[in-house]
C-alpha cells in the first residue's frame, strides 16, 4: 500500500547584501560576521570596497606624531593617542602611513610615489581582508562573493583573487551558482560620474557587457544581476543633480530647495525589464536606501553609512526562483 504525502518544501536560501564600503575596517568585519549573525548561506558585497584617501601620519623630532584629517590638525603625544587615531582612520576607510619628516616631504613632491603608495596600501588592507574572510568563514559553509564597483582600481582588486581561497570568490565578469539552482552575474563598472572614477564607462558599452554576462545566464527565472550601478529611476538612484561644470560639482538648487534626480543607469533598467531576473542588487547611490519591483524583479540598494562604521544591508531569501522574502538592516 502507498501512503501519498506533500512533498517536504525546499528551504530557502538566504543571502545577505552589502555594498559601498570603502575601505572601512569595522564595517566589513560586521560584513564578514553578517553570515553567522543574520544566519545567511550565502554573502555578497557589491562593490566600492577600495578606500579613497592616504593619510601621512608624520613622527616629529621630539617622538610626537601628527596628521591632517579632514582639514584639522591633529597632534598626538602617546601611543594611545596614536591608536585611537589609526581606529578612527581604519573605521572612516582612509589608509595612513608613519613617516619622518624626511619622508614626508619627498613625498610631498612625487605624485607618482603618492599614487603608488596609495595603491600599496589598499592591495595591503584588501589583501588582509581576504584572509580574514577565509579564517572566519572556514568550515562555516558560508560563500562569500565580492566584486568591485566603479571606484576601484583594476590593480587593487587583483587582491582579490586568491589561489586556493574556500570561502571568499572573486565574482567580477563571473557567472557564478550561489547555491545549486541560483546563478549571479556581477558587473561593478558605471555609467560617467561627475568624479570621473576609476571605472566608468557609457551607457552603450556598459549595455554591451551586460548583454555578453547575461548569455551565459542559464535560467533567468533563477538569477541574481548584481550590477553596482542601479537601475535608471527606479528609486535605488535618486540624489541631488549636480552642476558637472563646478570643480568640485555643486549641488543644483531651485527656489532653495535640492534638486533631486535618477543617476542609475538605463542600460541596466533595460537589462532587467528585457531578461526579468529573480534578484536585482545594486548600490553606487548611498543615499537611496530602498527596494523596488521592476516587473517580477525585487531590486534593493541598502545605502550606506560606512564613515559612522554602520553596516546597511538587505537579507533576501529566495527559492525556486522566487524573492520570498526581504528585509533591511542596519547595525
Amino acid at each position: 500500500m502507498k501512503f501519498f504525502s506533500k512533498k517536504t518544501a525546499k528551504k530557502p536560501t538566504r543571502l545577505f547584501f552589502a555594498t559601498d564600503l570603502h575601505g572601512s575596517e569595522r564595517t566589513f568585519r560586521k560584513f564578514i560576521n553578517a553570515g553567522k549573525f543574520y544566519e545567511a548561506n550565502v554573502l555578497v558585497m557589491g562593490g566600492d570596497i577600495q578606500g579613497k584617501l592616504l593619510i601621512p601620519i608624520i613622527k616629529e623630532a621630539n617622538g610626537h606624531y601628527r596628521a591632517t584629517v579632514q582639514g584639522r590638525v591633529e597632534r598626538m603625544a602617546t601611543q594611545e593617542e596614536l591608536a585611537g587615531l589609526t581606529a578612527r582612520l581604519d573605521t572612516l576607510g582612509f589608509y595612513y602611513k608613519i613617516m619622518d619628516e624626511d619622508e614626508f616631504r619627498a613625498l610631498s613632491a612625487d605624485q607618482k610615489a603618492v599614487d603608488a603608495l596609495f595603491h600599496e596600501e589598499a592591495r595591503k588592507k584588501l589583501g588582509r581582508w581576504v584572509d580574514l574572510a577565509e579564517e572566519r568563514l572556514n568550515g562555516t559553509g558560508v560563500k562569500c562573493f565580492v566584486t568591485g564597483g566603479n571606484d576601484d582600481e583594476w590593480d587593487v582588486l587583483s587582491s582579490l583573487k586568491r589561489e586556493g581561497a574556500q570561502s571568499l570568490i572573486a565574482c567580477e565578469n563571473e557567472m557564478v551558482y550561489v547555491d545549486d539552482d541560483h546563478t549571479m552575474i556581477s558587473i561593478g563598472i558605471s555609467t560617467p560620474t561627475p568624479w570621473k572614477t576609476p571605472r566608468e564607462t557609457t551607457e552603450e558599452e556598459l549595455g554591451r557587457m551586460i548583454e555578453e554576462m547575461a548569455a551565459k545566464v542559464p535560467d533567468m527565472n533563477k538569477a541574481i544581476f548584481n550590477f553596482h550601478d542601479p537601475p535608471k529611476d527606479s528609486t535605488l538612484d535618486t540624489c541631488p543633480q549636480l552642476d558637472w561644470s563646478k570643480d568640485p560639482p555643486e549641488q543644483i538648487m531651485v527656489g532653495g530647495q535640492v534638486v533631486l534626480h535618477g543617476a542609475g543607469s538605463r542600460s541596466v533598467r533595460e537589462a532587467i525589464e528585457k531578461y526579468k531576473p529573480m534578484l536585482g542588487l545594486h548600490g553606487h547611490i548611498h543615499e537611496s536606501q530602498s527596494v523596488a519591483r521592476i516587473g517580477r524583479t525585487v531590486c534593493v540598494n541598502p545605502g550606506s553609512e560606512y564613515g559612522e562604521g554602520i553596516l546597511r544591508g538587505c537579507l533576501v531569501n529566495f527559492v525556486n526562483g522566487e524573492v520570498v522574502g526581504y528585509q533591511m538592516t542596519s547595525g
